[in-house]
């Protein structure tokens, strides 16, 4: 097999702000495990080709060349469906258990219905839950506003799934079932290119497939899987651009008299990269990430600060000898209005049903109480909406009343403080000691999965700062982005689940050090800081160990989803059970 390892990937950017050349000083930093890239063709650097398997393997399971070549053709799409099936399988299986409104579930689910027949939410009667699962077709949707503390995005998606399936739980939960079942297809898709490995990139979608916080999510119709979603989607649209304008600005160089792709400082300074769509799409999905919660603006500035660097390295590669001020120049400006102002109008137009029904909640605001303003030169539906998020955005950071299942996020990576969305006993149940059996619903990442993350999250940082690659700084920045934030409101009442936003950059970040674990391949340029050749028969023997204790590690994280899965799904066990899955007294 070629290597697979991110160690030794062609496609390292040597002239990246998040993947360039070791200066001086990072020279003298050896001793911390910075070792300088060895030379790698600026085509390769600007774009790297991906890796495809070594003929030995097809020979040994006795395919031909022709279907092996057709294989490698068809895994880049069926090796990521695959896992997508698997992932889906799991997920919609007994999705309407239980059959309950659990936990959030009351807001998101009856405001999606109200959303979807009316336009704006309403303000529902307390206690008719258990009306609604009785029977749906007999309670009223109320005409009156009800407040509502976020954008509509999400619950318009959920109401969706309740336009296709009735006002039942399964009805509220499909849709977040379907954008949990995409999200793996997408991570996937995403690390196949970022590590330009197909394994690697399915072997990611797996991990997203078999996580225990991301699975509850997906078949639980609340809010937080749905920003994951744009999140993650618009994170793949801005890699695809990344590599569109990399190719442009390769085929853009000269070749010397050899064929060899030469750098160019007045191109790479000079070049326009034109027309953007995934930018442009990108700016789309975090709209709606921001749409959905609000959680998503600080994604957004995070992201396109990364794109913006993307460049930088870019042009740096291509030879640029002032590689800001060009990005200053020439990209700055039209990633901003791809970005920002798209999605600004993205949110803006979410509020359609609000604007048009003329009922919503404080939508004419500026009619009664906000008449006379200074500001009445604008459109009263704009500043009833400016008014009604000014005091959304109080009632957000005024959330300080206590909650049994609240935590800090300095707890999340260790999942200190799960919560648990529906718990009910059951007496008379002869399997138990106790005579009890309990089924619950618990929002917990699996375990091992997370606590290795913690591991793959130090290894991520080590890498972008000593060996400067770009892609363990895009993955620290996808988790900084969708973690840091709720450090400063740590006064709020936040919760765990909050973190599904960025367990595909968990995921990612493990894949990573999976395949450092595994090492390159002998044979095809093997690491120096090991000592490994391709004479070398340690170099097999390392890499062989390597492939177990990462495959161990795999199945162990697989083992742990399935330990868990009655806590996942509610599943009634026996209370005994039970208890030997809370693993920490905290989870209790």
């Amino acid at each position: 097999m070629t290597s697979t390892a991110p160690e030794t990937q062609r496609g390292q950017d040597a002239g990246d702000p998040l993947g360039e050349q070791p200066t001086s000083w990072q020279r003298r930093l050896r001793r911390f495990g910075h070792v300088p890239r060895p030379e790698t063709p600026l085509r390769d650097r600007l774009d790297p080709p991906y890796t495809r398997p070594g003929r030995q393997v097809w020979s040994v399971l006795a395919i031909p060349p022709q279907v092996a070549d057709r294989l490698v053709r068809w895994s880049g799409w069926g090796g990521p469906l695959l896992v997508t099936l698997v992932a889906g399988l799991l997920r919609f299986w007994r999705l309407d258990q239980p059959k309950a409104v659990i936990f959030d579930e009351t807001y998101y689910a009856k405001d999606a219905w109200a959303l979807v027949n009316q336009g704006y939410e309403g303000s529902w009667p307390k206690d008719v839950d258990k009306l609604i699962l009785k029977d749906p077709s007999s309670v009223p949707i109320p005409t009156d506003p009800g407040y509502v503390v976020h954008p509509p995005v999400g619950k318009w998606i959920i109401g969706f799934g309740e336009q296709l399936f009735g006002f039942t739980p399964f009805g509220w939960r499909f849709m977040v079932a379907v954008l949990g079942t995409i999200s793996v297809l997408l991570l996937c898709r995403i690390g196949r290119r970022l590590f330009r490995s197909t394994f690697l990139g399915c072997l990611a979608g797996l991990l997203l497939a078999v996580d225990g916080l991301h699975f509850v999510m997906s078949r639980t119709a609340l809010l937080d899987l749905i920003v994951m979603f744009f999140v993650l989607a618009a994170f793949g649209c801005l890699v695809v651009d990344r590599d569109r304008s990399r190719r442009r600005l390769a085929d853009a160089l000269p070749v010397d008299e050899e064929g060899v792709l030469r750098p160019d400082a007045r191109i790479a300074e000079t070049l326009r990269l034109g027309w953007r769509p995934w930018r442009l799409g990108a700016g789309v999905m975090l709209g709606l990430a921001f749409a959905t919660k609000w959680n998503g603006l600080y994604v957004l500035a995070a992201f396109g600060l990364m794109t913006v660097l993307w460049d930088v390295g870019a042009r740096r590669t291509a030879g640029a000898a002032r590689p800001y001020m060009a990005v200053l120049r020439r990209d700055l400006i039209p990633a901003f209005l791809s970005t920002v102002p798209v999605a600004i109008v993205t949110y803006i137009v979410s509020w359609t049903g609000w604007i048009v029904t003329d009922k919503g909640y404080y939508r004419n605001w500026a009619a009664t109480e906000g008449k006379g303003s200074s500001w009445g030169w604008l459109p009263d539906w704009l500043r009833s909406l400016w008014h009604y998020e000014n005091q959304v955005y109080d009632f957000h950071v005024g959330l300080t009343s206590g909650h049994t299942y609240e935590s800090n996020p300095w707890s999340w990576l260790v999942l200190g403080r799960p919560v648990s969305y529906f718990y009910e006993e059951q007496t008379g149940c002869k399997e138990s000691s106790t005579g009890k059996c309990a089924a619950e619903v618990l929002a917990i990442g699996t375990p091992l999965l997370w606590w290795l993350a913690c591991f793959a999250l130090a290894y991520v940082v080590w890498r972008w700062l000593f060996r400067r690659d770009w892609r363990a700084g895009a993955i620290a920045c996808g988790v900084a982005a969708g973690w840091v934030p709720w450090f400063f409101y740590q006064e709020r009442t936040i919760f765990l689940f909050y973190a599904v936003v960025f367990v595909p950059f968990l995921c990612l970040a493990v894949t990573m050090l999976l395949g450092a674990i595994v090492g390159p391949a002998v044979g095809t340029g093997a690491r120096a800081d090991l000592g490994l050749t391709s004479k070398d028969p340690t170099g097999e023997r390392r890499r062989t160990l390597g492939a177990i204790a990462a495959g161990v590690l795999v199945l162990l994280i697989i083992w742990n989803f399935i330990y868990f899965w009655p806590l996942y799904t509610g599943t009634s066990i026996p209370e005994d059970l039970w208890r030997d899955r809370m693993w920490l007294d905290t989870w209790v």
